[in-house]
């Protein structure tokens, strides 16, 4: 198996620990495996050790500060050159700067416009590890997606021996291959997505829908294409933006989205469908707009076609996973329309109060066979779409599918 490392551009961080001169042996080691290695240090790393260590082992500049090199913006170009970000050591303050949105050096201010998986390798004192604001900005960073190589326990600066110790080197290197191979986990393959609402109208200027946004669906063709594949978005209306570099197929009614499903979506290696789509529309559309006369007025309603079913039933070798936006009985109903629209995984919410639409955070649990089932937890959408994606790419490698 080919040696992630090799050929892979990281971003290394190193904010002011002791632990500081331990990110050196770790940048030789990275370039030995054939990695280019950009290094930022905060001032206070530099109080440990000298940038030009780093700049020696890298053969690379070192960055310091957010008026290096101004005019490459440094704090956008570099995260948008690397595949992963690495940070060696991560202090208490780095992370309570992080989980509070700072970004007032050039590490906090790249680590906060990173699109890349961000893995962080915490040291402190045991103390501060272990404070509850410590371990309540881990949590939050968890939630927003940081990945972690936890501290261990030992010898500290201090003279004492507690959790706090940065990872030993291997580990570190093992938590960088595991963000690395991730992010090329797709390469060659072809996602489709559906995504938002659908409008169906009565009149021109009114319609039925619901309150999906879109953000889980832009989430995860981001993450998708970040692991290498080929997406295809198909979107319904929202004001929120895709992400660059994917095709995105613009549809507003249900039916329209049936027919791009048809010609986008089928022949697919995966297909994730989180579209909201109206089951029914008005079976008459007015031409122009319908004006109030004080009285009621009743719209008949026609069923539209089954976006989801019928993915189902031509999916041939497309492995499907649907999603069910549920009030009550969750797993219960979600495993029904598991079986019944013959998918290979679906992924469950409680939309109760829309907790679920236009929020920036979701909970996901992901279902498949008679009782596979996997917790994806709380968090922010794109936490949760590296999750779902993680999940569902070790179903496809098992072969888990419905018969």
């Amino acid at each position: 198996m080919a040696d992630v490392v090799s050929g892979a551009r990281v971003f290394l961080g190193v904010s002011g620990g002791i632990a500081a001169y331990k990110a050196a042996a770790l940048t030789s080691t990275l370039v030995q495996r054939g990695a280019s290695v950009d290094v930022v240090m905060t001032a206070e790393a530099e109080r440990f050790i000298a940038p030009l260590t780093f700049a020696s082992l890298s053969a690379r500049p070192v960055y310091t500060s957010l008026w290096d090199f101004p005019e490459r913006i440094p704090h956008i170009r570099l995260v948008r050159e690397a595949d992963v970000a690495l940070v060696v050591p991560a202090t208490a303050n780095l992370i309570a700067k992080l989980a509070a949105g700072i970004a007032d050096d050039l590490l906090t201010a790249a680590l906060l416009a990173a699109r890349i998986p961000r893995v962080l390798a915490p040291a402190m004192n045991g103390a501060m590890y272990e404070d509850p604001a410590t371990q309540a900005n881990l949590a939050t960073l968890r939630e927003r997606g940081y990945e972690f190589v936890d501290p261990e326990r030992g010898f500290l600066a201090e003279r004492e021996t507690g959790i706090g110790r940065l990872a030993a080197e291997d580990r570190i290197l093992e938590g960088l291959e595991r963000a690395l191979a991730r992010r090329r986990s797709l390469e060659g393959k072809r996602v489709a997505i559906t995504g938002g609402p659908t409008r169906e109208p009565f009149d021109p200027v009114r319609f039925l829908s619901n309150a999906s946004t879109g953000a889980t669906a832009i989430a995860l063709a981001r993450e998708a294409s970040l692991r290498g594949a080929r997406v295809t978005l198909l979107l319904g209306p929202t004001l929120l933006e895709p992400p660059a570099g994917i095709e995105v197929v613009r549809v507003t009614t249900a039916q329209q989205l049936y027919a791009a499903a048809l010609e986008h979506a089928v022949g697919a290696d995966l297909i994730v469908a989180t579209a909201a789509v109206a089951d029914w529309r008005p079976a008459l559309e007015s031409d122009s707009k319908l004006h109030k006369s004080g009285e009621g007025m009743t719209v008949e309603l026609s069923p539209n076609p089954d976006v989801l079913a019928t993915l189902g039933e031509r999916k041939g070798s497309s492995f499907l996973v649907g999603f069910a936006a549920e009030t009550q009985a969750h797993e219960t109903n979600a495993r029904a329309k598991l079986r019944r629209k013959h998918l290979d995984a679906i992924a469950v919410n409680d939309v109760r109060g829309e907790r679920g639409f236009g929020t920036g955070e979701n909970s996901l649990v992901l279902l498949w066979g008679e009782d596979g089932r996997r917790d994806l937890g709380r968090a922010a959408k794109s936490a949760l779409a590296a999750r779902l994606l993680d999940a569902v790419e070790e179903l496809m490698r098992i072969g888990s599918r419905c018969s």
